[in-house]
């Protein structure tokens, strides 16, 4: 039974897959058009403006759990708690992930929040290189948990608490200032997307 079903499932994360990558595809286009625009500086005001002390110390430590460097210490400890194989997988798809949102940076090369309006953003980290369409690290981090979670068959709570952190990082990457909601969007599901089409290493 377990045969039949293998190429179903595949095919089903390959329509997944593809629908998620088409999805952020629409949400970069419709955002770099007059009304979306707007939009999106709307939310990112509201999503960047200052909350206090406490909010900023969490969100500007959260944010580089969303780096590649942070998904390559996390498959460093899977590895050294006996988890090598799901660290490794995980750590490609994060690496793809990664090295697809600077593909995509460059065809879009969309202004990040404070070069397009200095006054109005507040920037709480150092200045990205790249620019900001679509965000890197929520794409890298669902990526790595993605794999990480089906790889070593986590329950529905993990699972959650993986989303959590994934999403945390995303609303980050607004309130410290250096994305606008548009872009860890479509990292969101350019990672989630990866992560269903990324092999299985048992």
């Amino acid at each position: 039974m377990v045969a039949y079903h293998r190429p179903a499932m595949k095919l089903r994360n390959v329509f997944i897959g593809t629908a998620l990558v088409g999805a952020a595809m629409k949400i970069g286009r419709w955002s770099s058009g007059r009304e979306g625009r707007e939009v999106d500086a709307e939310l990112f005001g509201e999503g960047n403006r200052d909350r206090g002390p406490g909010p900023d110390r969490f969100f500007t430590g959260v944010t580089e759990l969303g780096s590649i460097g942070a998904a390559a210490a996390a498959a460093g400890v899977l590895a050294l708690t006996g988890r090598r194989r799901a660290g490794a997988n995980a750590f490609a798809a994060a690496g793809v992930a990664w090295l697809a949102g600077q593909g995509l940076k460059k065809v879009a090369n969309r202004s990040r929040p404070y070069e397009a309006d200095p006054e109005g953003s507040r920037l709480l980290v150092g200045r990205p290189k790249a620019s900001s369409w679509p965000s890197s690290h929520p794409a890298v981090l669902t990526a790595f948990t993605t794999v990480v979670a089906r790889d070593l068959g986590l329950g529905a709570a993990a699972r959650t608490a993986l989303a959590g952190l994934g999403l945390s990082v995303a609303a980050s990457r607004v309130y410290v200032g250096v994305h606008y909601p548009s872009d860890v969007a479509s990292g969101l599901l350019v990672g989630r997307a990866i992560g269903r089409l990324w092999p299985h290493r048992s």
